[in-house]
């Protein structure tokens, strides 16, 4: 078992434990270690000979463990492209939320959309499960194709309504609500959650590696691959379905009040609203299912019973 998947065995067995994690693994200023630092903390990790049975005391090991977990992929153990790592999320991901949520015209509004599912697959794709096999083609070729139309289709479906509206639809005020406003969260939501499915499907049909207690690979398991999608995607509907519908809920309430009377001043008050949400939503979406999965030896196929007595397994969910 790598490094980074014992460090959140040890030290992410409660949500709020691995919210306190995830708030310093994103911290931006990770992005600006070099490869070769990164490689020299990986380095210092494992000849620490530390078997992580009790919580990290030396501050030393803990930043050293931050960086590896902010850097390197749990199963390949390969650095991870710069934009692509957790602590660029935010960053690159915030930028593209407002713009989506500003645009009203069907074609830029597309584009947008086209751009932050780019970027969000991306992401899934580089930080999911690696151990991922299968004998008669590439899964990462698999992946892209899969990805490149799950993006094509999602920014569709989120510019859909918008084209509908503009062109067989009365643009009332109570149209432009529906449009605008109540549609775009659950439509977000549900894209990046389906984004997620399709650019990680071979885990469920290929399966992924399960392993004991001391980290020895038991088999692979279809059921664990799809717990772990299962779980990623939820968790990223939650983050951006949240992220659209709580701004658009407070600036509804602040358009009434007429608090704001012009539009730029609107404007800026939507950005505040939807960077202080994601900033707060994004470790909360990540801490809602351990890092190092379980799951039960039960729940497991039949073939993989006889493997092992343990009762529960491990694996890596991804991001």
């Amino acid at each position: 078992m790598d490094a980074n998947l014992r460090f959140w065995r040890a030290e992410g067995q409660s949500f709020f434990q691995r919210f306190l994690l995830w708030a310093d693994v994103l911290d931006p200023l990770l992005l600006l270690k070099s490869a070769d630092e990164i490689r020299r903390t990986r380095l210092f990790i494992q000849n620490s000979g530390k078997t992580l049975s009790e919580p990290i005391k030396n501050d030393q090991t803990k930043q050293a463990f931050l960086l590896s977990l902010s850097s390197v992929h749990p199963d390949t153990g390969k650095i991870i492209p710069v934009m692509f790592r957790p602590p660029a999320f935010l960053p690159i991901c915030l930028p593209l939320v407002i713009v989506s949520s500003l645009q009203h015209q069907a074609k830029k509004n597309f584009f947008c959309q086209f751009v932050f599912h780019m970027y969000t697959t991306g992401f899934a794709l580089l930080n999911g499960n690696g151990t991922t096999k299968a004998e008669e083609y590439s899964v990462q070729q698999k992946q892209i194709f899969c990805g490149l139309g799950a993006i094509s289709y999602a920014a569709c479906i989120g510019a859909l309504p918008l084209v509908f509206m503009n062109r067989y639809m009365s643009k009332s005020s109570l149209t432009q609500l529906v449009v605008q406003k109540l549609l775009p969260p659950p439509l977000l939501g549900l894209m990046s959650a389906f984004t997620v499915v399709v650019v990680r499907s071979p885990e469920f049909e290929n399966g992924i590696e399960v392993m004991d207690r001391n980290g020895m690979v038991v088999g692979v398991s279809q059921k664990a691959g799809e717990k772990a999608v299962k779980e990623t995607a939820l968790s990223r509907a939650v983050l951006f379905g949240t992220t659209f519908f709580v701004p658009t809920v407070l600036m509804h309430f602040v358009e009434r009040a007429k608090f704001w009377r012009t539009p730029h001043s609107l404007a800026s008050m939507r950005m505040l609203a939807i960077t202080s949400v994601l900033a707060g939503m994004l470790p909360v979406s990540l801490s809602m299912f351990p890092q190092c999965g379980e799951i039960k030896r039960a729940d497991l196929e039949p073939e993989l019973l006889s493997s092992t007595e343990e009762t529960e397994l491990f694996y890596n969910r991804g991001i």
